[in-house]
């Protein structure tokens, strides 16, 4: 078990768009796929199990405890797990001896395993501190993040992406906040948000969402380098699956959902599958409400 890791528990992700998933990338005996975010390993499970006899699953994840709690539900499979980030899939394949694949998953969201961690601190729902780093032992977290940039780059981090309209105000109450004592746990940065944000004129019920998410969610962007490993995973990806092979991307955020819908553009290297995003059912959005804003674009390597 890697160093750090806890000892296994019971996932409590639900993958979005099984279905549509399986339909898209048709895996079959004898190929060769890549889960790019194994998370719980719910994906790489209904992969994996289509591919024997003879097939083999390459399942990827920057974060170890990840790797480790997917471990049992993979266990009877043929599945290798590699820490590493989606960006490094092709160095991923040179080290397996893999020239080149039949498919791609890349499910970007956060796995809820991660969220419901409150030493993580990707989420205010608990205390925690702010770190919101997919790997623990690189990078920058939250908390330094927010320390070292100045006024108005916390308001664009904010405003690009979390579309906050307050940004500005938020950016400058966090400034003032810091020169007093840091910013460092997920209570206080999401009462100061709370704080920023006048209650909507009218209304005496709560908001629909808590006020901090939007600044949580571009903090988790920004400290991961989301969409930056996005485009480097994009850019790699023809290099990476034969001729024939199929790619689907599950998205979540407006920004990953352009990047990959530009990157099908391509028609040399691409025939798009989906002539517009594949949405979750009204039934699957009931049972996994997560699965709301999820968006899976797939395309057929040229």
């Amino acid at each position: 078990m890697p160093q750090g890791v806890d000892a296994p528990r019971s996932p409590s992700h639900v993958s979005v768009l099984p279905v549509e998933v399986l339909r898209l990338l048709c895996p079959a005996p004898g190929q060769v796929l890549v889960d790019a975010t194994l998370g719980a390993g719910g994906h790489a499970r209904l992969l994996a199990e289509r591919l024997v006899p003879g097939g083999r699953l390459i399942g990827l994840d920057r974060d170890a405890t990840m790797l480790e709690l997917a471990r049992p539900r993979l266990a009877d499979l043929p599945v290798t797990r590699v820490q590493a980030p989606f960006s490094q899939l092709r160095q991923v394949l040179d080290d397996q001896g893999i020239a080149a694949v039949d498919g791609v998953l890349a499910d970007v969201g956060v796995c809820s395993d991660q969220l419901d961690d409150p030493q993580r601190g990707l989420s205010f729902a608990q205390p925690g501190p702010l770190d919101m780093r997919f790997d623990p032992t690189t990078g920058e977290p939250a908390s330094a993040l927010l320390h070292r940039l100045n006024e108005r780059d916390l308001a664009d981090l904010f405003w690009r992406y979390g579309e906050e309209r307050f940004s500005r105000r938020i950016a400058r109450r966090i400034v003032e906040a810091r020169r007093h004592a840091p910013l460092e746990t997920t209570e206080q940065l999401a009462q100061l948000v709370r704080r920023c944000i006048p209650r909507p004129a009218g209304r005496r019920r709560k908001p629909p969402i808590d006020p901090a998410t939007r600044v949580f969610q571009a903090l988790r962007i920004a400290v991961n380098d989301e969409l930056g490993e996005l485009e480097r995973l994009l850019k790699i990806l023809p290099s990476c699956v034969r001729p024939g092979g199929r790619v689907a991307v599950i998205s979540f955020h407006s920004l990953e959902d352009r990047l990959v819908k530009t990157a099908f553009r391509d028609r040399s290297l691409w025939e798009v599958l989906t002539r517009k995003p594949v949405r979750a059912s009204a039934e699957e959005v009931r049972n996994n409400p997560r699965a709301r804003s999820a968006k899976l674009r797939a395309a057929l390597r040229l």
